[in-house]
C-alpha cells in the first residue's frame, strides 16, 4: 500500500494543476448539480415491518378517510385572561385554519367536545393533506399566520403535534468548531500557510460531499440530519487527515528531502495510515446499513461517501497544493509560535515513561473512571423528540403545557387501536372499549369511528401519562397483549399505532439493533487491527477500550440529555430519553474515529518494536513521535463536533455532543493513557502471533516499511527511514 500510495502522492505532485483542476471541475459539477436537483429533506423516521407503520399502511387501504398517518397539528386556544370563551371567535379561527395550505379538515372543538372542564382552554384539531415530513416551512408558517388576527384580539394560540417539528438545519455558531480547529493548526503549526491547507483540502471535500447529498435529495426522500451528520464528520475527518499528511511532509522537508520526495514519503506513509483509518470509518458507517433501519442507513452512507472523498483529496489534492506551495510550507511563521528545539524529553515523551512506570496505577484508575462515567447508561431510555423536548420558549412546547394543564398530559400523545372485524362491529368495538378502558393508566376511549364496509374500527385511547413516559410504553404493550383475548373471544384484529406507538416501536427496534451491531463493530475493529498490528494482544486491547469509551460516552449522554445535568451550561433547554437513533449511529461513527488515533499512535510503536528497540522503548519513542499530531487531531474533532451541540435539533446537539465528549475519552483516556500502559505491561506479549495466522493474514504495510528500504515505486529513496510523524 505505501509504495502505491507513495507513487500516487508522486504523480499529483508533479501533475499539481491537472489534479487541481479536476477537483475544481467536480466541486464545480456536483455544485450544479446541488442548485438544479435539490429536493425537500423531512423529518421522516419510520421502520418497515413494525405493528404501528404495519398499522397505518393497512388504514391507507381499508380507511384512508380517517387520516391516521397524516400531519396533525394541535391548536391550544385560550381566550384573555379573565376573559371567557367566544364561540365566535373560535369558529373565526376554525375558518381561518382551514383555509391554510395543504389543511385537509380542521375539526370544531364545540362540536369534537374539547373544551376543558374548567372552559379556560380549547383544542383544535388540524389535519393535513400529506403525512408529517412532507408538511413544509411554508405551510407551518401559513398556519400560524392564520391565527394572528385572533392573537391580536389578545387570545392565546399555541400550535403543537407532529406537523410543527420542522427540518434541523445547519447554523452560523455550528462555524465555532472551524474557527477553534484553525486555531489548534495554527498552534500546532507555527505556520498560516501550514494551517490553512487542512482547511482549504477539508472544505473542498465538504462541499463536494454535501452538494453530492443536496443532488441526491431530488430523487431520493432523505431525512434531514443526513446532511448535518455528512457535514459534521467530513469536517472533522478531512482537517485530521490533511493534518497527519502535512506535518509528515514538513518532517521530511526539515530532514532534507525535496519537495518532491517529501510528498511522496508523506502520501506513503502517513498517507497508508489515513487510507486505513479511513477505511474503519467508511466501513462502520456504512455498517449501519445491515441495521435494517433505513434512516441509519441513508446516514451512514451519506456520511461514508463524505469520508471516503476526503480520503481521496488527502492523497490526491493535498500532494498536488503541497506542490505549489513547495518549501512556502516551512513559512509564514506566526510570531512568537517559533517552534524551537528544547533539550531534554519532550512532554509525550514524559508522559509515556511516567506510564511505564506507574503502569498498574494508572490502568486502574482509568478504568474504574471509565465504569463511573458509564454508571448512568444503565438508566437510558430511548424516543424520539415530542413537543415536551422542544425549547421552553417554543409554541409547541407552550402547548404542550397548556394541553397538559387543562386536558391531561396524555392527550399530548393519543394513541389509535385499530380493530379487524369479522362481526357484529358495534358489539366487538364495546367489548374492546370496555377491556382497554380497564387497563391502566387509561383515561379515557373514545366511541369508535368505522370505514364504509364497517369492517374496520378505530379506538383512540388517551393516556394518563404523557407521551414519553415509562407508563404509556407500559400501556401500549398491555394493549397488544390484550390482542389475543380479544381475538379469541371477538374474532377481531387489534394493532395499536399513532406517533407515539410509532415512536414507541421506532425506539424499541434501534435498542435491538444496539448489540448485533456493536458486535459487528466490535468484530470487525478485532479483524482490521490483527491485519494492521499482526498481532492479537493489540487488538483485543483496542477493542475493549473502545467498549470502554462508548460505556463512557452513553453515560455521560444520559446524565446531560436525560437527566439534565449541566444543562444550562450546554445550551441543552429541555430533558427526554435519548435520542433512539443516536446509540447505534454512535457506535457507527466513535468506531472509526477511535480508530484513526489507534493507528496513527500504535503503528509508530510498532515500526520501532519491529526495528530492534525493547518494549518500553518502543512504546515511548513511538508516543513521543505521535503524541503532538494525534492530540492536535483530537482537539480539532472536539471542537468541530461540540459546535453543533449549540443546534436548535436536539438530535443534531446530542450527537454533536456524544461525538465530541467520545472523542475527548478515547484520545486522551483511552488510546493515550490505557493503551501505552497496557502495551508497557505486556512487553513483548503484546505483539505476539501465531505463526500460521502471520502467514494467512495480508500484510498492508501501514507503515511503510518498504518506502524506509528505499522500495518506494522506483524513484529512489522518497526520504528514507524516517519518522512517521513531525520531528521535534
Amino acid at each position: 500500500m505505501a509504495t502505491f500510495l507513495a507513487r500516487l502522492g508522486r504523480a499529483s505532485f508533479r501533475r499539481r494543476r491537472l489534479v487541481t483542476s479536476l477537483w475544481v471541475l467536480l466541486l464545480v459539477v456536483f455544485g450544479v448539480g446541488a442548485i438544479t436537483l435539490s429536493g425537500q429533506t423531512s423529518n421522516s423516521v419510520t421502520i418497515p415491518g413494525t405493528e404501528a407503520q404495519q398499522a397505518i399502511d393497512h388504514l391507507e387501504e381499508k380507511f384512508p378517510e380517517a387520516g391516521v398517518g397524516k400531519g396533525t397539528v394541535n391548536v391550544a386556544v385560550a381566550p384573555p385572561e379573565g376573559g371567557q370563551l367566544d364561540p365566535r371567535v373560535v369558529a373565526g379561527l376554525v375558518q381561518d385554519l382551514g383555509e391554510a395550505p395543504n389543511v385537509a379538515t380542521v375539526v370544531d372543538p364545540f362540536q369534537a367536545k374539547s373544551i376543558a372542564p374548567d372552559g379556560s382552554l380549547v383544542l383544535v384539531k388540524v389535519v393535513y393533506q400529506v403525512p408529517s415530513p412532507e408538511v413544509t416551512d411554508a405551510d407551518r408558517d401559513a398556519l400560524q399566520a392564520a391565527a394572528e388576527s385572533t392573537r391580536a384580539a389578545g387570545w392565546t394560540v399555541e400550535f403543537g403535534g407532529d406537523a410543527m417539528q420542522g427540518v434541523p438545519v445547519t447554523q452560523p455558531t455550528e462555524g465555532i468548531g472551524v474557527v477553534i480547529a484553525a486555531i489548534v493548526l495554527v498552534v500546532t503549526f507555527g505556520s498560516l500557510i501550514a494551517a490553512g491547507l487542512p482547511l482549504l483540502t477539508a472544505l473542498v471535500g465538504v462541499g463536494i460531499g454535501m452538494a453530492g447529498i443536496t443532488a441526491l435529495s431530488g430523487v431520493v426522500d432523505l431525512n434531514a440530519n443526513t446532511p448535518v451528520l455528512a457535514l459534521m464528520i467530513g469536517l472533522a475527518v478531512g482537517i485530521d487527515y490533511a493534518l497527519f499528511i502535512v506535518s509528515r511532509h514538513r518532517s521530511e522537508l526539515e530532514s532534507g528531502a525535496s519537495p518532491e520526495d517529501a510528498a511522496a514519503t508523506a502520501v506513503g506513509t502517513a498517507g497508508s495510515a489515513v487510507v486505513f483509518a479511513g477505511l474503519t470509518v467508511i466501513i462502520a458507517l456504512a455498517g449501519l446499513t445491515v441495521v435494517g433501519i433505513p434512516i441509519l442507513g441513508q446516514m451512514g452512507l451519506a456520511a461514508s461517501a463524505t469520508v471516503a472523498v476526503a480520503v481521496l483529496i488527502a492523497i490526491t489534492l493535498l500532494p498536488a497544493v503541497l506542490g505549489f506551495a513547495g518549501t512556502k510550507v516551512l513559512g509564514g511563521r506566526v510570531p512568537g509560535l517559533r517552534r524551537t528545539a528544547k533539550p531534554g524529553p519532550t512532554a509525550g515523551e514524559r508522559w509515556a515513561s511516567f506510564l511505564s512506570r506507574r503502569r498498574v496505577v494508572m490502568l486502574l484508575a482509568t478504568v474504574a473512571g471509565l465504569a463511573v462515567l458509564a454508571v448512568p447508561a444503565a438508566d437510558m431510555r430511548l424516543g424520539l423528540p415530542t413537543d415536551a423536548t422542544a425549547a421552553p420558549d417554543s409554541t409547541q412546547h407552550k402547548a404542550y403545557d397548556l394541553i397538559s394543564e387543562s386536558f391531561g398530559p396524555g392527550l399530548n400523545g393519543p394513541l389509535v387501536v385499530v380493530l379487524d372485524v369479522e362481526s357484529d362491529p358495534q358489539g366487538t368495538a364495546r367489548v374492546a372499549m370496555q377491556r382497554i378502558g380497564s387497563l391502566d393508566d387509561v383515561a379515557m376511549v373514545t366511541p369508535p369511528q368505522f370505514n364504509r364496509e364497517r369492517d374496520t374500527a378505530l379506538l383512540t385511547v388517551i393516556p394518563d401519562s404523557g407521551p414519553q413516559t415509562q407508563e404509556t410504553e407500559d400501556l401500549v404493550a398491555d394493549i397488544r397483549d390484550l390482542g389475543g383475548e380479544l381475538k379469541a373471544d371477538t374474532g377481531a384484529t387489534t394493532s395499536v399505532t399513532g406517533a407515539t406507538a410509532m415512536n414507541i416501536d421506532i425506539s424499541q427496534t434501534m435498542s435491538d439493533a444496539l448489540l448485533p451491531y456493536l458486535s459487528l463493530v466490535v468484530g470487525l475493529a478485532f479483524i482490521l487491527l490483527m491485519i494492521v498490528f499482526r498481532s492479537l494482544l493489540v487488538p483485543l486491547s483496542a477493542t475493549l477500550g473502545f467498549l470502554g469509551s462508548v460505556g463512557a460516552t452513553f453515560g455521560a449522554v444520559v446524565a446531560v440529555f436525560q437527566w439534565g445535568w449541566l444543562g444550562d451550561l450546554l445550551g441543552v433547554d429541555a430533558t427526554g430519553p435519548v435520542m433512539s437513533v443516536l446509540p447505534v449511529l454512535l457506535i457507527g461513527v466513535l468506531f472509526g474515529l477511535a480508530m484513526d488515533y489507534q493507528v496513527f499512535l500504535v503503528t509508530r510503536m510498532r515500526e520501532e518494536y519491529v526495528h530492534g528497540s525493547a518494549p518500553d522503548k518502543a512504546m515511548i519513542t513511538g508516543f513521543k513521535h505521535g503524541s503532538r499530531v494525534v492530540v492536535a487531531a483530537a482537539l480539532i474533532m472536539i471542537s468541530v463536533f461540540a459546535g453543533f451541540v449549540l443546534a436548535e435539533s436536539v438530535l443534531i446537539q446530542s450527537i454533536g455532543f456524544a461525538l465530541a465528549f467520545g472523542v475527548a475519552v478515547d484520545a486522551f483516556v483511552v488510546r493515550m493513557t490505557i493503551v501505552p500502559a497496557l502495551m508497557s505491561l505486556l512487553g513483548r506479549s503484546a505483539w505476539w502471533l501465531p505463526r500460521w495466522l502471520d502467514r494467512v493474514l495480508p500484510n498492508v504495510d501501514v507503515e511503510g516499511e518498504k518506502l524506509a528500504r528505499g522500495a518506494n515505486g522506483g524513484n529512489g529513496g522518497a526520504g528514507g527511514d524516517r519518522e512517521l510523524e513531525p520531528s521535534r
